[in-house]
């Protein structure tokens, strides 16, 4: 299994933020605790240790929680083992989260997991007088179903439609058969597209609400792995979480805090990823998911008739805490109250909005943890790198965009040379000569040949742009068969990863596609992973 990296900031798929965050510039450490290197780790374990929300009684919570979720699913004994080891104050986490995308939507569900277990074996490994447990964290309280309720499968969109609203992990999955007729049709057959319909049936016909179906599907694709997946949507466990949703709501630090880092980073040209509300938390109940607001010191909830006093809503909360989600800005909060994490692993955008939010977890006193952006790959077939290589396609050339790929590729191809930077260049220094006799004779001049210079540049760039459309024209067969290996391996022109769901490549690879991907991902080292399989 041939592996190759190249630097994020090569690929021209990662913003200039994330590249500097990964290149550690000082302008913006003050935006997160420490960076994740092996060595780091230690302080990390030290400060968790210490800090007041990782008790004994609060991971028997976690721990007793979670057996209750895994009741009805058959899971590993290391995955057991790791929920048993969660009471024990030498155990930590690290954790990924991610939607309840539909049959785990695009590839980098399985990376951001992928990472996070083999991050928890290398800590092991570094660190063996502790426990590490992966963690997946559902993010069932979301209510964002249209991103969500579909995945590609070879160029086709397989949606499920549904008029529910709230909570998605609340979801029914009743409207599924039909989606499921659909995915059986496409599988086909072949025992490798029969593992796939069966997992489709069991997580979606065979559960009643999509958080159960995620937590099978999961479970069965990583479980092998000690995988621990978590629905933090749960009564006992935000239980722990009353201080902090209390002080959100009577002192609102949230808002100021993270209003405050927002304009730093706004002066460092950064796009704001996410903006603060006064109250940062849902009110859930029947269907319902909405806004929490204060209003002339009367508690409401967004298109609804829920109101309270301060006292009332406070009382409330202290006996449904069930009732109340974090929002983007305090769900990671919540994450970091209820587990004893040293390190959450996330993609791009969500690195960013974990940067913007450090400010609050200091005014709630919470630990701050490691921040680790996910692998990313791309994973060719052998037929593909062959094809590559037999069409003088290198793996750099794949990730330019279309426009410059087909330029180059007709540089590349053709028997003459389309490139008149030597003769523009030549006309520059001729014009040089024409600027010096015009400087001694009549400045006057200078403007009319200025003029003629660019209006001689501008038609040999004419010229060549002509030439170029030419060449493309003769080598249209071998062009195409450059785009049509690009558009294979970058659908849509954008990331495979982004775009392409686990079952285009689970029919050619079975089982064998996790372990791979397992063994190729190396997730400090911090590049984008090319993977030939």
């Amino acid at each position: 299994m041939p592996t190759d990296c190249i630097p994020f900031r090569a690929t021209g798929y990662f913003s200039d933020f994330i590249c500097d965050y990964l290149d550690q510039k000082p302008e913006l450490k003050p935006l997160y605790n420490r960076f994740p290197t092996l060595e780091n780790f230690k302080a990390q374990i030290e400060e968790k240790r210490h800090s007041e929300h990782v008790s004994e009684s609060s991971r028997k919570v976690l721990s007793e929680t979670l057996v209750n979720q895994y009741a009805n699913i058959e899971a590993s004994e290391l995955t057991l083992n790791n929920i048993e080891s969660l009471k024990s104050e030498n155990t930590f986490t690290i954790t990924t989260g991610h939607q309840l995308n539909l049959f785990t939507g695009p590839l980098y569900f399985l990376y951001k997991i992928i990472s996070t277990i083999n991050l928890t074996e290398e800590l092991k490994s570094e660190y063996p007088d502790y426990n590490f447990v992966p963690v997946y964290w559902m993010a069932s309280e979301d209510h964002d179903f249209d991103e969500i309720n579909y995945f590609n499968y070879k160029g086709k969109k397989i949606q499920w439609n549904s008029n529910q609203t709230g909570a998605v992990g609340h979801f029914n999955t009743k409207g599924l058969e039909d989606v499921y007729e659909v995915v059986a049709a496409e599988f086909g057959s072949g025992k490798f597209a029969e593992q796939l319909k069966v997992w489709f049936k069991n997580a979606y016909l065979n559960h009643n609400n999509l958080a159960d179906a995620t937590r099978y599907l999961t479970n069965e694709i990583f479980g092998d792995y000690g995988l621990v997946i978590i629905d933090a949507d749960d009564r006992e466990l935000k239980r722990l979480f009353i201080p902090q949703m209390q002080k959100e709501l009577v002192e609102q630090p949230a808002f100021k805090t993270v209003s405050e880092t927002n304009k730093t980073l706004e002066d460092l040209g950064l796009k704001i990823q996410v903006n603060p509300r006064e109250i940062n938390l849902f009110y859930i109940h029947d269907g319902l998911r909405e806004r929490i607001v204060e209003i002339d010191g009367m508690f409401s909830v967004l298109d609804s008739q829920f109101q309270w006093t301060k006292e009332e809503l406070i009382a409330h909360l202290n006996e449904y805490p069930e009732r109340f989600s974090p929002n983007v800005i305090m769900r990671p909060l919540y994450q970091e109250v209820i587990l004893p994490n040293l390190c959450y692993i996330g993609g791009g955008g969500e690195m960013i909005y974990w940067l913007q939010i450090k400010s609050n977890f200091e005014a709630q006193d919470v630990t701050f943890p490691m921040l680790l952006l996910r692998n990313s790959a791309l994973v060719k077939t052998k037929k593909q790198a062959e094809k590559l290589e037999k069409l003088n396609i290198s793996d750099a050339d794949l990730f330019l965009k279309r426009s410059t790929f087909i330029n180059k590729k007709v540089r590349q191809i053709s028997n003459i040379d389309i490139d008149f930077s030597d003769q523009i260049k030549h006309l520059e220094q001729q014009f040089e000569g024409l600027f010096k006799l015009a400087e001694q004779t009549d400045k006057s001049f200078l403007g009319a040949v200025k003029a003629q210079e660019v209006k001689q540049i501008k038609g040999l760039k004419h010229l060549e742009k002509r030439l170029l459309k030419a060449q493309k024209r003769k080598l249209k067969d071998e062009i195409e068969r450059c785009t049509d290996l690009q558009e294979q391996l970058f659908p849509g022109q954008s990331l495979q990863e982004r775009n392409t769901n686990f079952s285009e490549l689970y029919l050619e690879f079975g089982d064998d596609l996790i372990s791979e991907l397992k063994k190729a991902m190396q997730p400090l080292k911090n590049e984008f992973t090319i993977i030939t399989l």
